[in-house]
């Protein structure tokens, strides 16, 4: 592990693809770590967001079978951006038919942020597929969340809040997410690059506790940018193709499983109240808000309370 962030060292693949899942969309997917290991599946966040080599640093990889994949639209997936064909219920199905292409029984499932909402929404629809869930930055895709993230995130970033209004014209600005929407969706990709620009900027520069240049360029990039402002404004738009409180509303059907949720007090992007909703509806599963943290995943205190669940999750067959 790396002293620093408590993370597993760097690895590569064994072994990826390429799975083509209706006559438009073509997933990537890879595999890592311990091919006769303990399954677990990462689910990205945005939507759109796409794996990065370090989503593979949360798994000790002498015991677990890593899988990942970009799910429609996003990173090594093509089309990069595409929304049509672009559902809650088709990434659920895109889920299966990886799960059925490697023969995996069942597995343990991590997502953060958006990745978390997905998970939710597999493990409701196939809990006997589940072995448990650990859970980040919590999004549960409800009215009052797409509205804080829209409008609500200003009351803390004024500045990148007002860099993101003036994406749009002045008269446009009192439905922002509509005004980005017709941008977005639009055939001019100087226009809809522009808008997906911003709003990933918008997004990148409140991810972490303290800004990091970094992480806002790479957000800003043509490969990030796109997948990122596209579906995220498609899936708000749509409400995640969920009924308002869907995922609290059914937790009875994985109450049953154990699960972690990891949470930053200070995430500004998925604020506390949704995980703490969401521990309500499942007093069952294990809370840990992290005192020092914003969003990010790679905060130091979530990554390693991230690690510390997989390592729970590996070292007590109780746990699971």
């Amino acid at each position: 592990m790396s002293e620093n962030t408590m993370m597993f060292a760097p690895i590569e693949p064994h072994r990826h693809g390429m799975l083509e899942v209706d006559d438009l969309h073509t997933l990537y997917w890879e595999e890592c770590g311990n091919p006769d290991g303990q399954p677990v599946l990462f689910l990205h966040g945005g939507p759109g967001g796409g794996i990065s080599p370090m989503h593979r640093r949360f798994f000790d990889p002498a015991h677990y079978r890593i899988v990942l994949f970009d799910q429609r639209g996003a990173g090594k997936s093509t089309p990069l951006g595409e929304y049509r064909q672009n559902t809650t219920d088709l990434l659920i199905a895109d889920i299966e038919k990886i799960r059925a292409m490697l023969g995996i029984s069942q597995w343990l499932v991590f997502g953060g942020s958006w990745g978390s909402t997905l998970a939710l929404a597999y493990g409701e629809a196939y809990p006997e597929q589940c072995l448990g869930f650990v859970l980040r930055g919590i999004f549960l895709c409800t009215k009052a969340e797409v509205e804080w993230f829209v409008n609500g995130m200003k009351n803390f970033y004024p500045e990148v809040h007002q860099r993101f209004a003036e994406g749009v014209p002045e008269d446009e600005r009192g439905d922002l997410l509509q005004a980005y929407v017709k941008r977005l969706f639009c055939d001019e990709p100087a226009i809809y690059l522009e808008a997906a620009r911003n709003w990933s900027r918008y997004e990148g520069s409140c991810l972490f506790l303290e800004p990091q240049a970094d992480a806002i360029e790479q957000f800003e990039s043509d490969a990030v940018c796109l997948g990122l402002g596209r579906l995220e404004a498609h899936y708000m738009l749509h409400a995640a193709f969920m009924e308002e409180d869907q995922l609290i509303n059914n937790i009875g059907l994985i109450r049953h499983l154990p699960a972690v949720i990891v949470q930053g007090r200070y995430d500004v992007i998925c604020p506390p109240v949704s995980a703490y909703r969401l521990h309500q509806a499942w007093p069952q599963a294990k809370f840990r808000m992290i005192s020092d943290a914003g969003h990010a995943a790679m905060e130091p205190g979530i990554a390693a309370e991230l690690v510390r669940a997989t390592e729970q999750f590996k070292a007590n067959a109780k746990f699971i």
